[in-house]
């Protein structure tokens, strides 16, 4: 028995197809599932049974016994929410619980952490847990996921096995429900459709060209992919990044839209918001070599290559991974 928090998500959904496709279908999802639109994502596929979020830890303490792994996805993600109680309840105290329940079960572990942890960059973007208590997110969603990494490092007692993946920026199927927070590649090919034109951020950063600010963007399927790696590889506990290794332009990626949607180039550029300029990242890229040492040896899919086939596949057909 896997169990699966988030699972009417984004990536979490993209998993439960993965792990179908690999004949694992003892499934427990776990999540809010009141947003019938969201729920979409996991229809079609073979699961168990699903657990409402809210009495999950009831439901762990009487299945334990069962539970193979735990891939503990589910988190509030929206970078422009500022409640910082709402982060507290769902990101930070759930996960503590999460992980106190592991140690006590004896049950590995692998959450959901994110590159949002790394702010501004200052300190690079190595997974190396030493720079993690001295990073400083631009926002209450990295601040908490950088304080439940700081807080897991911290303890003494530990699931017997345990990573922290640090998703850089995702994109591809089953984010039709991630209105604002969805990826680059959705709201282009949504703009490209309805107006033929794609309007990107203007650079104010004179080391950047306009549209030529860079961003690690990871097609979903390969995070799958290293989420699968890690139920069947439990030698090396502790945080990892998960990106491609290889930053891309924004530039880049619309042009790549525009191409796969057989549309003619048509980009301008707006001026990047006055309320998020100061705090606005211009370079962002994983270093992927922890990963690779411990064996992970699948390659990343070409920016080009995975907007293609999100968006023919996909997008086109408003299609469900």
């Amino acid at each position: 028995m896997i169990v699966i928090t988030g699972a009417a998500g984004f990536i979490a959904s993209n998993l439960i197809t993965k792990l179908n496709i690999e004949n694992f279908k003892d499934i427990v999802l776990v999540d809010n599932f009141s947003n019938q639109f969201k729920n979409k994502n996991f229809e079609n596929k073979t699961y168990s049974q699903k657990v409402e979020r809210d009495v999950f830890f009831d439901w762990l303490d009487e299945n334990h016994k069962f539970i193979q792994f735990i891939f503990h996805l589910g988190a509030r993600t929206d970078t422009t929410e500022f409640d910082k109680n709402i982060f507290d309840k769902l990101n930070l105290n759930f996960s503590k619980q999460m992980w106190e329940s592991c140690v006590k079960y004896g049950l590995p572990l692998v959450y959901a952490s994110s590159a949002a942890t790394y702010g501004m960059g200052e300190f690079g973007y190595e997974d190396s847990h030493e720079i993690v208590n001295s990073l400083k997110p631009l926002n209450p969603y990295g601040d908490s996921k950088n304080d439940f990494d700081k807080w897991a490092l911290a303890q003494e007692k530990k699931p017997y096995f345990w990573a922290g993946l640090k998703f850089f920026n995702v994109y591809g199927p089953n984010e039709y429900h991630k209105a604002r927070m969805a990826s680059v590649v959705f709201h282009s090919f949504n703009k490209i459709s309805e107006s033929g034109e794609m309007k990107l951020f203007r650079s104010h950063n004179e080391k950047y060209k306009d549209g030529e600010q860079l961003r690690d963007f990871v097609y979903v399927k390969d995070v799958t992919e290293v989420l699968y790696f890690f139920l069947h590889n439990r030698n090396k506990p502790g945080i990892y990044n998960l990106g491609t290794g290889k930053a891309r332009t924004f530039l880049d990626l619309t042009k790549a839209v525009f191409k796969s949607m057989n549309v003619k180039e048509n980009i301008s550029f707006i001026d990047t918001p006055e309320d998020i300029r100061e705090k606005y990242q211009y370079y962002t890229q994983a270093e992927m070599q922890k990963l690779f040492d411990i064996g992970y040896k699948k390659s990343f899919t070409d920016l080009e290559e995975g907007v293609k086939d999100y968006v023919t596949n996909y997008l086109v057909k408003n299609k469900y991974n």
